[in-house]
């Protein structure tokens, strides 16, 4: 039926006669209650009825809601699947595709011994002994896929193995738990390192550190100490204490890139993007422009990746009242379109950090293998195949920004972010308190008590301090009596100082802190913390 006229002008013929044939359509196909039916208008939404008379006038006064093209609400049925699929449906359904995932799990990990082998025997293998539409492999493969689509957990997709291992004929190849269904995947690089860490997150026990058995750092075994029942003597059991868990980011990089429809999104950001000067994408922020300019060879090419790193603390067991936190290390790639970049499938999990504790401000020492790859894509690249453009490549990438909450943030950048005018610890929870007064006067959060720290907000934001009122006011501060005030502020003077002198007037007197490296920052934090040590000695 022709649905054209919900496009029309009210005042037009077309619409006019759409609306008869509508009216009419719903008297013979919707049900009705009293004589009353669903109306369309913007405003009912399909949501209230309306008699006949009313339905009219809705339709001619206001209109009909345009994206309404499927009639649902007056006895339109939608068109059901079919059952039966062509024989090219069934042939692509059956099909293990055992080359295309042979070319996206790349050379290098087929030279591992009996890769190849393993994945030839299982695309070989039947199911069961005359079964001409599965294979090992191939029935592996569509169950992991509907596992995936439908998030079904590891519990009842065994429950599911199982049952299916008693419908098949008997001596059938299929796996009987989820363990023995990975196990026939991970030759295809579906793989992650377990990397011990010294307890007290000191070392990762990976290259120069790989043999120890105690950390060097704290001397700290990196087994868990096991009781000997009979003698009550303590020993190492062979268990590591502490595991993490780093998923290798280059070969999934290189996975992304042999697949044709990936390799081609990688470069929207060029190809696709839509350049009107408005912000839509982080490819049009300064940020990005700027790194083009600086950087020429690495922004000349569009493959080259630009990541966003997302982390935070997470309980995996659900229960509040639990301090067990994990973190989890994301990546994002900014080169794809808004629709994708953050989608599940592109959300790259690059590394566990188990608890039951959190890491806190050793994060880095768990970030070493992440970062030793990151610093080996932006400095030498690797090369890879370009299944779009078929030729091969040196990739580069570079971590483009950080996406976290302010304890977080202060863990990756280890600095000093929480103040003690502003953070109040609740149980062992951190919270930050006074920052309502950052809202408009007449704000309905500023009458919250229970919600906050049981207190209505009646405070306003001051004015802003240049770097000279804020000297005045810590020139004359006694030291030794405040010392663990100021040890807790001093990062944050040294950046409220140095932003003055960087926007304010300040270089007027001082030219050489017009541009402020890094190193000195570091150079003025250090100066600080021997100043004060040395009051308080």
């Amino acid at each position: 039926m022709d649905r054209s006229w919900m496009n029309a002008r009210r005042i037009s013929e077309e619409y006019e006669k759409g609306v008869s044939v509508f009216l009419q359509y719903v008297k013979e196909n919707a049900k009705s209650v009293n004589e009353t039916y669903f109306c369309p208008y913007f405003r009912c939404l399909n949501q209230i009825r309306q008699d006949l008379g009313n339905f009219h006038d809705h339709l001619f006064m206001f209109g009909i809601t345009r994206t309404y093209t499927i009639w649902t609400w007056h006895g339109e049925v939608l068109d059901q699947p079919m059952t039966s699929r062509g024989t090219n449906y069934v042939e692509e359904w059956m099909s293990d595709h055992l080359e295309d995932m042979i070319r996206d799990v790349g050379e290098d990990n087929f030279r591992r011994a009996n890769l190849y082998d393993s994945l030839i025997n299982d695309s070989e293998q039947p199911l069961y002994l005359g079964c001409t539409n599965f294979t090992r492999l191939s029935a592996t493969l569509k169950l992991f896929s509907l596992k995936a689509r439908n998030r079904w957990t590891d519990k009842s997709f065994t429950e599911l193995l199982e049952l299916l291992k008693e419908m098949l004929p008997e001596n059938n190849t299929l796996p009987i738990r989820n363990y023995e269904a990975k196990k026939v995947l991970c030759p295809m690089g579906l793989e992650y390192q377990k990397i011990h860490v010294c307890l007290n997150d000191c070392v990762l026990y990976i290259k120069e550190f790989a043999s120890l058995k105690y950390c060097p750092t704290c001397g700290l075994s990196c087994f868990k100490k096991k009781s000997d029942k009979n003698t009550g003597e303590e020993g190492n059991d062979g268990v590591p204490g502490k595991v993490m868990r780093y998923l290798p980011i280059i070969p999934r990089f290189k996975h992304m890139f042999s697949v044709k429809e990936d390799a081609k999104n990688l470069k929207w950001h060029v190809l696709g993007r839509k350049c009107d000067n408005l912000l839509r994408h982080p490819a049009d922020s300064p940020q990005w422009k700027k790194i083009d300019e600086t950087f020429p060879e690495f922004g000349a090419d569009p493959r080259n990746l630009r990541l966003a790193l997302a982390t935070d603390g997470m309980n995996p067991y659900g229960n509040l009242s639990s301090t067990y936190s994990s973190w989890p290390i994301m990546l994002m790639i900014y080169n794809l379109s808004p629709l994708l970049c953050m989608k599940r499938k592109y959300v790259m999990l690059s590394m566990m950090i188990s608890g039951p504790k959190q890491p806190g401000n050793d994060i880095n020492v768990y970030l070493k293998p992440l970062i030793d790859d990151l610093k080996l894509l932006w400095e030498e690249g690797v090369e890879v195949f370009d299944s779009d453009v078929e030729e091969k490549f040196r990739l580069r990438a570079m971590l483009f920004c950080t996406i976290n909450d302010f304890p977080a943030y202060g863990n990756l950048s280890v600095i000093v972010l929480k103040d003690i005018l502003h953070v109040r610890f609740h149980g062992q929870k951190t919270i930050y308190t006074r920052h309502r007064k950052f809202l408009p006067r007449n704000h309905p959060y500023r009458r919250l008590k229970k919600a906050f720290n049981g207190s209505a907000e009646d405070e306003v934001v001051c004015r802003p301090q240049n770097g000279e009122e804020v000297y005045n006011e810590v020139k004359n501060i006694d030291i030794t009596t405040r010392f663990m005030r100021m040890w807790v502020l001093c990062d944050a003077w040294i950046k409220t100082i140095t932003r003055a002198g960087i926007i304010d007037n300040w270089n007027e007197r001082f030219n050489n802190l017009s541009v402020l490296p890094e190193d000195t920052i570091k150079q003025l934090r250090h100066e600080w913390t021997t100043y004060l040590l040395q009051r308080w000695n």
